[in-house]
């Protein structure tokens, strides 16, 4: 069950933009990165959760889609994300955040699969923009960006061959393949 649930798990970029996502949502897939480690037991990060239009659009012009689709400068209108999880770091409490965004992105973009929901997790963005955009105060340090939706396209996971490139592509019927290194090629046998 797990296993299906990461491979599930895709960065979709196309999503059903009239099918609405709540604050409700939203706040449960933060509490599942509520309960995921944190380093020290810290728990520095905090959310900013958007589902409103006005909002969502502020977001999304700030975002970087899919740097290796060099033809495709993001979803159109119809196709955007229905909601955003902005991840911050509260500086008051701690400046090194280690990996607890990571494993707070992995829980919220599972448990989003869970429900029928995909999403893509943003480390590229304007951040300055975001900042003023959202009038985030100085404390915080925006660490990554989840934009969520019910996905519009189909993410297929394929075997890496040998002189085959690592990077994602989309066919002529615009499902998006992602290769993948063979299990025995990342384990360094001793």
């Amino acid at each position: 069950m797990l296993r299906e649930l990461v491979e599930k798990n895709r960065s979709y970029r196309r999503f059903y933009q009239e099918v609405p996502l709540d604050k409700g949502i939203l706040k449960e897939l933060v509490g599942l990165a509520r309960l995921s480690g944190s380093a020290g037991n810290l728990q520095p990060l905090k959310y900013i959760l958007s589902c409103e239009e006005e909002e969502n659009r502020l977001i999304f012009q700030h975002l970087r889609w899919a740097g290796y689709l060099k033809d495709w400068a993001g979803p159109v209108e119809g196709e955007k994300p229905s909601g955003y999880i902005v991840i911050l770091g509260d500086t008051t409490i701690s400046k090194n955040y280690w990996w607890d965004h990571g494993l707070a992105c992995q829980s919220i973009l599972l448990g989003a699969c869970e429900k029928g929901l995909g999403g893509c997790m943003f480390g590229a963005f304007d951040r300055n923009g975001l900042i003023r955009d959202l009038d985030i105060p100085e404390q915080y340090e925006i660490l990554a960006v989840i934009a969520l939706g019910k996905p519009k396209e189909t993410v297929v996971l394929e075997n890496l061959t040998d002189g085959q490139d690592i990077k994602y592509w989309r066919d002529d019927a615009g499902v998006h393949h992602v290769p993948k290194r063979a299990l025995e090629d990342i384990i360094l046998e001793r």
